[in-house]
């Protein structure tokens, strides 16, 4: 008994993960530190030197085929059970096995080798230094920078999927030490909480314990860097709290799994149906003896005499057939770049329903471009901004005269000084050692602040573009800090306005402020900008803003209204006090705030209203109506703002024109969401918009409702989504629906996603390869996915069902003939052919034709993307289907039975030769059934033909102890075998032309 608990104790301890626990990090002494870390290592391996074989012989072996044919093998050393030789069956089952590892070896050696790659770059051990525009390589607390104001920048599209940038700060201790050397010289430590999933949220604290009193700073999500973060601003230094397995992008990766295909998994049904089969057939044969002697091994013995009926071939002709597939895949010219990294599910590219997209940086480019700016009565877009630059120009050349109606003129100069001094932009300069760009000085004296050195920072890409346009039609910002900002004219004047409130963005306001006073002249004047739904009621009356913020939406813009309102001193004064008295109450703080804000925020004089493009990758369009046209039903998943995803899914046409997008409210408890579902059902034929937080809410109640009717939508786009996030709704799809998923994203929020779909496609981005090297497949832009789903696709599929289905029949076929042999010798479970004629059967001699099938194809691929509704076909499965299978089933008995019987009818005389003439008839029969499948002739393919047809006339020289050769070389034997191969396969040929003529298949009128 004490035995026992051990054990268990022992595989208990072995299968428990490593507990997560707080931890306290020391400033330049990584030898305090008290425990093992992870190692910061990529790794995207399934198995390592010890799991490789047992890996892989697992991963064969669940396969009933595999199974099947290791138990028949090992049957063939019990010596009352043995039928012909013993290489007979362990050395197709070897080679298939020898196959499959040097597959999986090589996969696994590209794997390795990719990681490796990621993983030489090298940081210091402890205290990490980043340069801008660089890759952050594990989770840190931001210790110093570079940036005089003590904070940076961070890009984060790569971990949570939003474009905005996010402000991070210093540790104020360290960023405070005159030098760079003092922070390993200091006595502090950083305690952080044990790792969580949550990447929004961070409690650790600051110590400096030699100085008195010692210094301690609570830390925050602000003060950290978390790794797949891209430094935006300066250089940092950071401390490392969390590495490999325990970092919060890993955390939020689910583990890479073993995908198996569709179609495999279909043909592994077919062949239990082929065991039951053969199985029944053994027991009819042992009955018709009449279950005479130990008729239980003669049982056995008729189960193994039959076992060609499910041909051990069909894996190794398959998986040759994927790397076959993988290979065309990555030479093909139309694709440059595209890798296949898993090369066991070609075909699942050919059975898509669902594909589930990420927006940044796989739909779009996440790069902002001015294009219209809208006055009321005027327009003015890419190609007339010439017009406004020249305004500009003229109105600061001459003062401006006062009229009663105001000019076109001073409109747009309204709208332009609005637009460059309403925002959150700062504009950085690097200095230049003989043009190399370096870290920003201390002095700014020598700093170059010549246009082309000048570079801006924001925490919304959109903001940055409306800055450089200002730019570009003369208004330039020069200069910004927390008191003032600095205008440049065309003339080359500087402009000093005093920023005296600034009221920043935020989800709920859907806008934002600023106060800023002119030097010269003293006036103040409140600017405001946002979107169209907070800033109708906000303006004054007017009767085109909805209409053309419903054209730019269409257009796939992003629009903001630009409003001003000029303040009198005294209006300011009044404001100003009830603003600080605000700020300064204890009970609803933010409320007060609120409230005094919005008493400036009424009748606003509206100035302007602009349209900003996320610019979306090449052919995006084209492609996702490529896709929709092809039957499959496309989601966009983005960790992106509600406004900005809806945007992009009507610029890019993943919503159409003229559908209706139904919104989903905000939900927080089981009652709102019954509401919004019940007003969502109401709803036909149109696109769903919902947040990760409501779609939380659903799938907790409502789960199998929500994915009901969202399935029915033409598009759903989720807004706000995690990574895990991402991972459950693919889940969902595949639990819900028994439909294929496929995704595809660029970033490492979206590895999870990926590797949760059935197939998964990873785009090479500019920040990184994570999603790359994590899927299955890789490609370099959006738009080659429609090349690879419909022509490769559709031709890995097709080519892998009639493979399938063909090497099934092979062995039906031979199967037949020795079912017909057996029952006329008295039931006798004696081999109709031994030895080397059952191997040559199944390898030289039919081999090379029926594998050349995989160079087939039914439509040319120009027609295939010129009618993408031909994949809609694919989906139903009706290549390989019980149907079909039934119909190879009573060829293969019609074939076997003919021949059989043939050779036995023509042949009474000379029965001592029934073996080499049915097993010639039978050769020549196959070659012929493969040149009946083929659809389209490649010059290899007659090749093949014409070698395995050499290979078998030329062993027949060898094979003595088999056939006769005096009597194969007779006139009579060449014709009356001539006689069974045409009886045999004639009216295949003849039902195929009818069923041409009469009934042709879709993709044979187009090819016609």
């Amino acid at each position: 008994m004490p035995n026992i608990i051990c054990c268990e104790c022992l595989v208990h301890t072995c299968r428990r993960k490593k507990e997560l626990k707080a931890r306290t990090v020391w400033l330049g002494h990584p030898e305090k530190c008290e425990e093992k870390y992870p190692k910061n290592a990529i790794k995207n391996q399934k198995y390592n030197i010890v799991t490789f074989v047992p890996g892989v012989l697992y991963q064969q072996f669940k396969f009933f085929l595999n199974l099947y044919f290791l138990v028949v093998a090992c049957s063939q050393f019990v010596p009352s059970l043995k039928i012909g030789y013993l290489y007979t069956y362990w050395a197709p089952l070897g080679f298939v096995l020898a196959v499959t590892m040097v597959r999986e070896a090589v996969d696994e050696v590209r794997r390795c080798r990719r990681d490796k790659e990621m993983n030489s770059q090298l940081y210091s051990k402890l205290t990490v230094r980043v340069r801008k525009a660089h890759l952050i390589p594990a989770d840190m607390i931001f210790m110093r920078t570079s940036e005089k104001t003590g904070s940076c920048f961070i890009r984060t599209d790569q971990l949570d999927g939003e474009t905005d940038w996010k402000l991070r700060i210093a540790v104020a201790c360290t960023q405070r030490l005159p030098a760079l050397g003092d922070l390993f010289s200091i006595s502090a430590y950083v305690y952080a909480q044990k790792p969580e999933l949550d990447i929004h949220s961070f409690e650790g604290n600051f110590t400096r314990e030699d100085c008195d009193p010692p210094i301690h700073d609570s830390l925050s999500i602000e003060n950290t860097l978390w790794a797949s973060t891209v430094v935006a601003s300066g250089t940092v230094i950071g401390v490392v709290i969390y590495t490999g397995k325990e970092m919060r992008s890993v955390l939020n990766t689910s583990q890479s799994k073993n995908k198996v295909g569709l179609l495999d998994l279909e043909l592994n049904r077919l062949t239990k149906a082929l065991f039951l089969a053969q199985v029944v057939l053994s027991v009819v044969m042992v009955a018709l003896q009449g279950f005479l002697g130990p008729w239980f091994r003669n049982l056995f013995r008729f189960v193994v005499l039959f076992s060609y009926i499910i041909p051990i071939s069909l894996r190794v002709n398959l998986d040759m057939g994927k790397s076959a597939y993988g290979w065309m895949i990555m030479k093909d010219e139309n694709i440059p770049g595209t890798v296949v990294r898993t090369s066991t599910i070609p075909e699942e590219l050919g059975r898509l329903v669902y594909l589930l997209t990420d927006k940044t940086g796989t739909l779009t480019q996440n790069e902002m471009v001015f294009k219209r700016l809208h006055l009321g009565t005027v327009s003015y877009g890419t190609d007339t901004m010439d017009e406004i630059q020249s305004h500009i120009i003229q109105s600061y050349a001459q003062p401006p005269a006062p009229k009663v109606r105001k000019s076109v003129s001073s409109r747009i100069h309204e709208a332009v000084k609005a637009i460059a001094l309403c925002h959150n932009v700062t504009p950085v300069y690097e200095s230049r050692v003989n043009g190399v760009s370096t870290e920003p000085e201390s002095t700014e004296a020598d700093q170059d602040f010549s246009d082309d050195n000048r570079t801006y920072q924001a925490s919304s890409p959109d903001e940055v573009a409306l800055v450089r346009w200002t730019e570009s039609v003369g208004l330039t910002l020069v200069n910004r800090d927390l008191m003032s900002l600095q205008l440049k004219t065309p003339a080359g004047h500087i402009l000093t306005y005093y920023i005296l409130q600034i009221f920043p963005f935020t989800s709920e306001s859907k806008r934002m402020g600023i106060i800023v006073r002119e030097e010269a002249t003293g006036d103040i004047t409140f600017y405001m900008k946002g979107a169209d739904v907070a800033m109708a009621s906000i303006v004054q009356y007017n009767d085109w803003l909805e209409e053309e913020c419903g054209n730019m939406a269409r257009e796939g813009l992003r629009t903001l209204v630009v409003a001003k309102k000029s303040l009198t001193e005294e209006q300011y004064q009044d404001f100003e006090s009830r603003y600080n008295q605000a700020k300064l109450s204890i009970h609803d703080r933010a409320l007060k705030v609120a409230a005094v804000v919005e008493s400036l925020e009424r009748e606003m004089e509206l100035l302007c209203l602009t349209g900003v493009e996320d610019q979306l990758q090449a052919d995006v369009r084209p492609t996702l109506e490529l896709l929709r046209n092809a039957g499959i039903k496309i989601w966009m998943l983005t960790g992106d703002k509600l406004e900005t995803a809806t945007c992009i899914a009507k610029s890019s046409h993943l919503v159409s024109r003229n559908q209706d997008v139904h919104v989903f409210r905000p939900v927080s408890n089981r009652g709102e969401a019954h509401l919004e579902l019940n007003s969502f059902r109401r709803k036909h034929d149109c696109a769903l918009v919902i947040s990760g937080d409501s779609l939380e809410v659903c799938l907790r109640y409502y789960e199998h409702e929500f994915v009901e009717l969202a399935c029915q939508c033409p598009a759903v786009v989720c807004c706000r989504c995690s990574p895990t996030q991402k991972a459950q709704i693919v889940r969902l799809l595949q639990q819900h629906t028994d439909n294929r998923t496929c995704a595809i994203g660029d970033g490492g929020n979206d590895v999870s996603m990926i590797q949760a779909a059935d197939c998964g496609i990873g785009i090479e981005g500019k920040e990184g390869k994570q999603a790359s090297l994590a899927a299955d497949f890789s490609i370099t832009q959006f738009k080659h996915i429609g090349r690879l789903l419909m022509v490769h696709g559709r031709n890995s599929y097709k080519r892998s069902a009639a493979l399938g289905q063909f090497v099934m029949h092979r062995g039906m076929i031979i199967s037949t003939m020795q079912a017909v042999f057996s029952s006329i010798f008295y039931f006798a479970s004696v081999p109709l052919y031994q030895g080397f004629l059952m191997v040559g059967y199944a390898t030289i001699y039919t081999m090379f034709p029926v594998f050349s099938l995989v160079l087939d194809q039914d439509v040319k691929p120009e027609m295939a993307l010129l009618y993408p509704e031909l994949y809609k076909d694919l989906t139903k499965g009706r290549s390989l289907s019980f149907k079909t299978f039934l119909i190879w089933v009573l060829i293969s008995v019609y074939q076997g039975g003919i021949l059989m019987y043939g050779a036995l009818v023509l042949f009474d005389q000379e029965f001592v030769h029934v073996v080499a003439i049915s097993f010639t008839a039978l050769i020549l029969t196959e070659l012929l059934m493969v040149a009946l499948m083929v659809r389209t002739w490649h010059w290899l393919m007659v090749v093949a033909e014409l070698i395995s047809l050499g290979c078998y006339l030329a062993s027949l020289a060898f094979l003595n102890e088999y056939f006769d050769l005096s009597f194969i070389t007779t006139r009579v034997f060449l014709w009356k075998v001539c006689v069974i191969t045409l009886v045999s396969c004639l009216p295949l040929y003849i039902i195929k032309y009818l069923k041409r003529k009469f009934s042709p298949p879709s993709y044979s009128k187009l090819s016609s």
